[in-house]
């Protein structure tokens, strides 16, 4: 398990001293210092450097890639999709390029696109387990999208932060946690993130199961080392823990990359007993920190029976989940491995027992929609039948885990990286609850050009932070439905190869009778040369030529446009009303739209395929030149931002 505790499968080791790179004085040229950069895992500041030198008209396809790759790991799947598309456009890109490709469309719930990519890949590679889990997977979640479970899933906003927060442990009307402090807060900082050692956190827990006033206390006995700590868990009588902990010892394994040695540390089990004379703290006594990790622990409902995870010998690969029987003297048994019918070559962690017996946990070895899925499993011991993915929206396009069940029946929580979220991992609560009035909405997609309806348009259902609720595609006549929640704004978008995308928002709030919302979708037409398209919304600030982040996420769809239509070049033009000087205006819409053709380089599209022109107000769409009284909206419809079609 390689010291693997969240969702990004990150590798805490520690870089032995004397053996950090020391350089020269003669500073190192840009590939070589994104390069460096790269290898100690500061992934931002390289992706700058391997953006400079993408933006030529050849670019090494080694940057490409590493650029791609740094996008990925910082969980930019937009940015790395658009880099990726790039990479395997390259005759000299190799088939594991297309693997990768293909795991990021998954990571933006691309699922017919992934299975494209990932047939073409078992193509020119030959097939595996691991692929075709990843097809089938595609096709499994294209069903799930389109039929979502009751689950409400609710960000826990109160205590999630841009660091980690995960893994959770109700008790006493208190929901335990794992989080990572800012730096600062504590002495000693991971030198991998720059932040805290992960520790455990204590939030209020409300009736509905929402979390608030989340405090760390850095005096619990568990929170006093310098090291990583997390998952906890606990037994009934509340006086026994077990916790995962990284080991610090000097004889850790050590593995070498990029020709620099480093300490693994390895997590071991640690077990916690109170008999009212203040804690004894004991090693799980099958640790082996130096050939394996031991951790995520979780107990049956007669708690005698221990399970955990491990990659010790025996497995069936990767992390899977073993068990230990509890002994008339009260000592852990033997482990034995969980079996075949849980454990895959892939990773299994993050156990948890309910109430009823079931065994939910976390797999990458199973047909999934992306990352790590959330399973549920019937039995005990190494017997378990009824193992099913519990679908979308418990999991999502990226890594979904630690699911709790806790409270009211079908409720509890569960952590996620997914869109949307506060930053890394989050804790999110779910529920399912009964609605008392239906709310629906039906709509129809057409080509805007010819007004005809059009079929197998993808038609998404976004809400709150442009989270997925829901997606599936119209139908031959051009309908899709959806089923609606009340007291949320909503955003429908529907895309198209060789169209540009449309959206329409709506919103539940404030409705308390049942109602089904109509709407149509008009999609433009793209290959047709000289054709300009208007995008709406694209806001300056007074006398600014930068990219604000409201339009930042408009521009987005454009590069998604010009992503998924590889041959098409087109013009972005600016456009200003006629107050202020005519010379001041060309300027000021030049640098506007400049700083847009910047910004989709930024984002991967090639800059040969891109044309600034700032037209001024040369090109008013009404009568408001100079020295003509006008309204502020006439104005406003010449203040413009649009595209045109230069090749496709």
């Amino acid at each position: 398990m390689k010291a693997k505790y969240i969702s990004n499968t990150f590798l805490i080791a520690l870089m032995l001293a004397g053996n950090i790179t020391v350089f020269a004085q003669e500073q190192p040229g840009l590939r070589e210092r994104a390069n460096q950069l790269y290898s100690e895992y500061k992934y931002a500041y390289a992706a700058e450097i391997y953006q400079k030198l993408a933006d030529k008209k050849k670019p090494k396809l080694s940057d490409l890639e590493r650029l791609a790759d740094c996008y990925h790991k910082m969980n930019d799947y937009e940015a790395a999709e658009t880099w990726y598309s790039r990479v395997v456009q390259d005759p000299a890109s190799k088939a594991d390029n297309l693997l990768s490709y293909g795991t990021v469309l998954k990571n933006n719930s691309r699922y017919v696109e992934a299975k494209k990519v990932l047939q073409d890949y078992i193509t020119k590679a030959g097939k595996s387990k691991k692929v075709e889990n990843e097809i089938a997977g595609c096709d499994s979640a294209i069903v799930w999208l389109a039929n979502p479970t009751k689950h409400q899933i609710k960000n826990e906003s109160a205590i999630n932060t841009a660091n980690a927060e995960f893994s959770t442990f109700p008790e006493n009307g208190k929901l335990y946690y794992i989080g990572q402090p800012d730096a600062g807060i504590l002495k000693t900082i991971d030198g991998r993130t720059g932040n805290g050692y992960l520790k455990v956190y204590s939030a209020n827990r409300s009736s509905d199961n929402s979390l608030n006033t989340s405090l760390f206390d850095n005096q619990l006995i568990y929170n006093k080392e310098d090291l990583h700590v997390g998952p906890i868990t606990g037994n009934k009588a509340k006086n026994g823990f077990y916790l995962t902990r990284t080991y610090t010892g000097k004889d850790a394994a050590k593995t070498k990359e990029a020709g620099k040695k480093y300490k693994t540390n390895n997590l071991e089990l640690y077990i916690y007993s109170n008999n009212g004379n203040g804690w004894d703290i004991q090693p799980f006594q099958y640790n082996n920190v130096k050939q394996y990790s031991v951790g995520h622990a979780a107990l049956s409902t007669d708690e005698k029976i221990l399970y955990f995870v491990s990659d010790m010998p025996g497995g069936q690969g990767g992390t899977d989940i073993w068990y230990s029987e509890l002994q008339a003297d009260e000592s852990w048994g033997q482990p034995k491995n969980a079996g075949t019918a849980i454990n895959t070559e892939g990773d299994e962690m993050f156990p948890h027992i309910a109430a009823d017996g079931t065994l939910y946990y976390s797999t990458n070895g199973l047909p999934g929609m992306g990352g790590l899925d959330i399973f549920s499993a019937k039995g005990a011991r190494n017997q378990w039948n009824a193992v099913k993915n519990m679908g979308y929206p418990v999991n999502s396009a990226n890594d979904d885990f630690s699911f709790v069940v806790y409270g009211q029946e079908g409720s509890g929580y569960l952590s996620s990286n997914r869109k949307g979220g506060a930053g890394d991992d989050d804790i999110y609560s779910f529920s399912i609850i009964k609605q008392k009035i239906i709310l629906a909405l039906k709509g129809i997609t057409y080509n805007k050009k010819t007004s005809e309806e059009l079929p197998a348009a993808v038609v998404s259902l976004l809400a709150d932070s442009n989270s997925l609720v829901s997606k599936t595609f119209s139908k031959d006549n051009g309908a899709f439905y959806f089923e609606l929640s009340p007291d949320r704004d909503y955003t429908i978008l529907a895309q198209k190869e060789k169209f540009y995308a449309d959206s329409v928002t709506i919103s539940t709030k404030g409705i308390t009778e049942s109602k089904t919302f109509e709407i149509a979708l008009r999609l433009d037409p793209l290959l047709e040369k000289g054709k300009t398209i208007r995008i709406e919304n694209i806001h300056y600030d007074f006398d600014k030529d930068n990219i604000r982040p409201d339009a930042a996420e408009i521009l987005n769809e454009l590069v998604r446009t010009l992503r998924d239509n590889p041959t098409i070049k087109i013009e972005l033009a600016s456009h200003t009303d006629s107050r202020g000087s005519d010379v001041y205006n060309e300027d000021l819409s030049q640098r506007r739209a400049q700083s847009a053709v910047n910004y989709l380089v930024s984002r991967g599209i090639a800059r040969a395929r891109l044309v600034a022109k700032g037209y001024g107000e040369k090109r008013l769409l009404n009568r408001c030149a100079n020295g003509v009284v006008c309204s502020v909206a006439e104005h406003q419809e010449n203040r413009r931002t649009e595209f045109t079609i230069l090749e496709f």
